[in-house]
């Protein structure tokens, strides 16, 4: 088996500028086999991006492959994709193994922003490698390892840079989320997780980075995919494996099998 060499059937766009959210998510699940082939694909996938991206494969990459079990890469063919390949793979007895994937999922309406380049409202995805903080909805828990926070009409996600909230979820109850924060309380979000982008809080350089479910149209930098796709990679997710998810341009490649 192999994943195609290039991405060429890729197309374009992607939502709102702060967040992701989005409104009318249709629930129709995609149903997937799982794929279990050894294979070279995700290393391969790192190396292969493009070399005007060096940080698609910086040390934080090499330090992934020494201690995360589970990778999920969102491969893009170019800056101006507004789709991707996104592929997840664990880590057996010192070989990736493709786990799911590879699937078409969408990413920023301004597609994949070179590295370090990603700011606030620009509608561009970040590149680089980064883990993943807890995971959340506006639907109950589904079943996942990591700590799942449930979304109420009161969440918001401050994305203001001036605010000393900045990329941080916040209960407007009992806090400022600063000006224009993105609504939690939408049905893009009944199921996400939290990239672990600008955990800093560096003021503009860009908040609400998710996985989540998509609504057939690009979005504001998040990554997403249809609902099945997307509750299989949440429930298989696990803390205690450490893992990372490498988002860049390049050609995703594996060997045969």
């Amino acid at each position: 088996m192999r994943v195609l060499a290039g991405l060429a059937g890729l197309a374009a766009a992607v939502l709102g500028i702060c967040g992701c959210a989005a409104a009318g998510v249709t629930h129709a699940p995609v149903a997937q086999r799982q794929v279990t082939q050894t294979s070279s694909a995700a290393p391969a996938a790192l190396a292969a991006t493009s070399p005007a991206a060096p940080s698609a494969r910086p040390a934080a990459v090499s330090a992934a492959r020494r201690t995360s079990s589970q990778l999920v890469t969102v491969i893009a063919a170019s800056y101006g994709a507004t789709q991707a390949e996104l592929t997840a793979y664990r880590r057996e007895g010192g070989q990736w193994r493709r786990v799911f994937g590879p699937w078409i999922a969408w990413i920023g309406r301004n597609g994949m922003a070179p590295p370090g380049a990603k700011r606030e409202g620009d509608g561009r995805t970040p590149s680089g490698t980064f883990g993943f903080g807890f995971f959340f909805g506006v639907d109950p828990d589904p079943g996942v390892h990591f700590p799942y926070r449930r979304i109420h009409a009161y969440d918001v996600w401050d994305d203001d840079p001036s605010s000393p909230l900045y990329n941080e979820w916040v209960d407007v109850r009992y806090a400022n989320p600063g000006a224009d924060p993105e609504p939690m309380d939408v049905s893009a979000y009944d199921f996400g997780a939290v990239i672990a982008y600008n955990t800093a809080r560096t003021p503009g350089l860009g908040s609400a980075i998710f996985l989540h479910l998509n609504i057939g149209t690009p979005t504001a930098g998040c990554v997403t995919l249809p609902t099945g796709e997307l509750l299989e990679i949440l429930r298989w997710l696990n803390p205690a494996a450490s893992p990372r998810i490498t988002m860049g341009v390049g050609t995703a490649r594996a060997a045969g099998g």
